[in-house]
């Protein structure tokens, strides 16, 4: 049975274009089309703020379509 090693990772919270979130590495670049948002920490500290701040999963491009159809009916 191997042992669990602490994940002593620091990590950055990225998002996407879509307004999406993750975390990456502290130590190496961000993955093509993420920027970091300012919130680094332990794996746990950055999910933390993830789930503060990413309250709506959709994709902002479907929140805008969503939106601008409902202009259009009302």
């Amino acid at each position: 049975m191997a042992e669990e090693r602490e994940d002593t990772t620091i990590y950055n919270v990225v998002m996407n274009h879509e307004e999406q979130y993750s975390i990456w590495p502290a130590d190496r670049a961000n993955p093509l089309g993420w920027t970091s948002v300012g919130k680094t920490g332990s794996k746990a500290e950055c999910l933390d703020c993830i789930k503060d701040v990413w309250t709506d999963m959709r994709p902002l491009s479907l929140r805008k379509r969503m939106a601008e159809q409902h202009q259009t009916a009302s």
